[in-house]
Parts: structure tokens; C-alpha cells; sequence
């Protein structure tokens, strides 16, 4: 973080400076703990030169909120290479990464924080869910999903987000394991809709096909074998 320096900046780049201090600080407390005085001592300028560039905490901090929503969507993009599995699981450990590194930020972003109801923020959680959604349907080489399978998936991705929410309340579970249990939660959700759908049965096949014996999927079905001996 820029603490106490001051050099002249360009228009944008001190737009970009700003979010980038404020953002850090969304990322350590609830954006309502953070004030303008905080943000502009840490970016080394004067409380009215922040409002030079933004009108108000609000808009500074829909700013940050859209670079940490661009940031956070990003972490779904994956190779569409090797087994379904190990790709969701690296999916999985970078989405935590965020949620470990910006924990109020997360939260502030998930929960509208602040700007709670407002346009802007709805807008920029709605872009990360369809962001994952267009992800993981690449990722099953799908482009026209059935009804179910888009069910599966956005309600994947709805409890990935409330896994990462509680977790972060107290931190009880070891977040390697949680990582595990949501590519499980993935294979479970699919296999339960494939049990009353064809088409969905023939999509799971095809996702399992190459899955190698140490895979995420594989362990799961060891896991329910062990559970009904």
C-alpha cells in the first residue's frame, strides 16, 4: 500500500491508484469501517483530492467492488484440458484464494456491502455468477444446456458462494477439505439430476469418462461406497 508520498499523477492513474488503496482496505474491514481519510492518508493525498476523482465513498467503492468482481470471475477461467475433475478442483482452490486474501471485500461484494439493492452492485455479482456459469458450462463442452443442467450449475455456483460466506465466519472447516467437498458437491448435484434425466445421464458419462483413479469424482464415489458397506 502507497502510505505518506505524494508525486503527480495522471487523471487515471490516480483513479487507479485509489481503487487499488481501497480495495486493499475493503479487503482488511467492512467498506462501512473505512472512511475517505483513511483512503486518501494511504494514497498519500488530501481527503478533497479523493473527491476530485470521485464524487463519494459510494462510487469509490462500486469502483472497487468492480475490480475485485472482475477479479473473482476470472478465477473460473481454466484450460479445457485434462479431467473435468482436477480442472473444477483448481477452480475451486483459486476462487478460495480470493475469498481467503479479500475476506471482507468477499463478503462486502456478495452481501452489496454498503450499496446494498443498488444497480451497479446487482449488476456486478450477476456478471460473476454468469461469468462462472459460461465457465463450467465450457468446461462440459456444452454451449445449449438443458434446463437441468443449467440448474445444476447456477445452483452449484449459489452454494459455492454461501460455502465461502460461512467459512469465512470462524473459519472452522480447513479450507483445503471445503475445496474437495464443493468439486464433490458438483458430481453429486449432476448425478442426482442424471438419475431422472437421460440427457443429463449421458453428459455425467462423458464428464467421468477420462476421470483417473486419484480424481476428485473417483474419491467421491469411494467415499459413498465406504459409507453404504
Amino acid at each position: 500500500m502507497t502510505t505518506g508520498v505524494r508525486r503527480r499523477m495522471g487523471v487515471d492513474e490516480r483513479r487507479q491508484q485509489l481503487i487499488g488503496v481501497a480495495l486493499e482496505l475493503f479487503s482488511q474491514r467492512s467498506p462501512d469501517e473505512v472512511s475517505i481519510d483513511e483512503i486518501a492518508s494511504a494514497a498519500g493525498i488530501s481527503r478533497p483530492l479523493v473527491y476530485h476523482y470521485f464524487p463519494g465513498k459510494l462510487s469509490l467503492y462500486e469502483a472497487a467492488l468492480k475490480r475485485a468482481a472482475d477479479d473473482l470471475a476470472g478465477r473460473f477461467v481454466e484450460p479445457r484440458e485434462g479431467p473435468l475433475g482436477a480442472r473444477l478442483l483448481r477452480v475451486m482452490r483459486r476462487y478460495f484464494d480470493f475469498v481467503d486474501e479479500h475476506g471482507p471485500g468477499f463478503s462486502a461484494l456478495m452481501r452489496g456491502g454498503p450499496a446494498v439493492g443498488s444497480t451497479t452492485t446487482n449488476a456486478l455479482i450477476d456478471a460473476v455468477r454468469q461469468a462462472a456459469y459460461v465457465q463450467i458450462l465450457s468446461h462440459l463442452g456444452v454451449t445449449d444446456p438443458p434446463a437441468r443442467l443449467e440448474l445444476v450449475v447456477r445452483s452449484w455456483i449459489s452454494l459455492a458462494e454461501s460455502t465461502a460466506l460461512i467459512w469465512l465466519d470462524g473459519r472452522r472447516i480447513p479450507r483445503r477439505e471445503l475445496e474437495v467437498q464443493l468439486v464433490h458437491d458438483f458430481a453429486a448435484l449432476a448425478a442426482v439430476s442424471a438419475a431422472h434425466d437421460e440427457e443429463m445421464g449421458a453428459l455425467l458419462r462423458g464428464a467421468l469418462a477420462d476421470e483417473p483413479a486419484d480424481g476428485p469424482f473417483t474419491d467421491l464415489v469411494g467415499r459413498l461406497v465406504a459409507l453404504a458397506s
